[in-house]
């Protein structure tokens, strides 16, 4: 066998590894596909990560950047207005919008997982000086792009894990700003991969938590992934208990990096994507995407009244003092990836010694 043949069969190891850990692929379920309403020029959101709306405008923040800034958007996407505060964030990676009007900007990226604390600034629109909240997990850093409020405003903050179960963090009392108030893990939730197409990375990435949002009267969450959102029924407004019933999957298919998600207080689900080598990306809507789980909850599916699909998440309930499991199914990735490669150094070295033979 050749060494090309070699690396092909290592490479194919660690991509089976990796599809293992993630869990089977789920099948697409027939819900109508998501409609293009309009195209982000804006080269300020050329990094789309949140999305929330009022019914009249929609919000709009993207990575990076010195200084918050939320971007307003008219529904053909053109710019209303920019609110802006003199703050230096992180990385901003979800936005949300409260009962009150005021926007959660959510700076919980970490892609090093290194930071001590991460933060929530609460921007109020009247040019009043924005509230920070700074944050510590109970376990150690977590990279993260997923903000929730309940319908009490009580954040929640979903961990972005490329395997395994993301955390499902809530502040452990009253936020104290600046703080850091202590996040405690509440649950968690699993995704399996998915054949819808789309995303940076493959199928892996149809199982990352990139995003989420919560309807206008809270009864509804959403999480998504690069490839699909997840909608939970939470009819009496408890987002922990929501996050443990079978949810409904909507495809959301093309977007190449898809991070925002928003509902309409009509119920409409709005996405988005960062623009990656695309060019400019649409934002579209699922109309009436909130009586989706009102009909699974009357039927008893995952998904349309006709849809007979598997689940394809889960919220399981938190181990105590410990976080998601994700780390140990890393460190059995490495383990198995580093031995494809042992093998085929091994096997290359012993072709190498008998071809060198007298």
């Amino acid at each position: 066998m050749s060494r090309h043949s070699f690396l092909v069969r290592a490479l194919a190891l660690a991509a089976a590894a990796v599809l293992a850990l993630a869990g089977p692929a789920a099948t697409a379920q027939p819900f109508p596909a998501p409609v293009e309403q309009c195209v982000v020029q804006d080269s300020r959101l050329a990094e789309l990560s949140g999305l929330a709306a009022d019914g009249e405008f929609r919000y709009a923040v993207g990575d990076g950047g010195r200084r918050l800034q939320v971007v307003v958007l008219r529904k053909d996407c053109t710019v209303q207005r920019v609110i802006t505060a003199a703050v230096d964030p992180f990385d901003i990676e979800d936005l949300a919008l409260g009962s009150d009007g005021r926007l959660w900007l959510a700076d919980i990226g970490d892609n090093d997982r290194q930071r001590q604390t991460v933060a929530l600034h609460v921007l109020a629109q009247n040019g009043a000086p924005p509230q920070l909240y700074r944050l510590t997990y109970p376990d150690g850093p977590h990279d993260a792009e997923a903000l929730l409020l309940d319908r009490d405003g009580t954040p929640y903050i979903v961990t972005k894990q490329a395997l395994g179960s993301s955390g499902v963090y809530t502040p452990a009392g009253p936020l104290n700003g600046p703080g850091p108030t202590p996040l405690e893990l509440v649950t968690s939730v699993r995704f399996a991969r998915t054949d819808t197409p789309g995303g940076p990375v493959g199928s892996v990435g149809s199982t990352v938590v990139t995003g989420g949002a919560s309807s206008a009267d809270g009864g509804v969450v959403a999480l998504r992934t690069y490839t699909d959102a997840y909608l939970y029924d939470a009819p009496d407004g408890d987002l922990i208990a929501a996050l443990g019933r079978e949810p409904v999957r909507v495809p959301l298919p093309d977007e190449p990096q898809g991070e925002a998600i928003a509902f309409e207080p009509d119920g409409a689900l709005l996405t988005g994507s960062e623009r990656a080598e695309a060019g400019p990306q649409p934002i579209r809507a699922v109309p009436d995407a909130t009586s989706l789980v009102t009909t699974a909850g009357s039927t008893g599916t995952s998904g349309a009244a006709s849809s007979t699909a598997e689940p394809q998440g889960a919220a399981q309930p938190a181990p105590p003092d410990r976080g998601p499991l994700t780390d140990w199914q890393a460190v059995l990735l490495a383990i198995l990836a580093a031995t494809a490669v042992v093998v085929v150094i091994s096997r290359l070295a012993r072709r190498s010694q008998r071809s060198e033979a007298p």
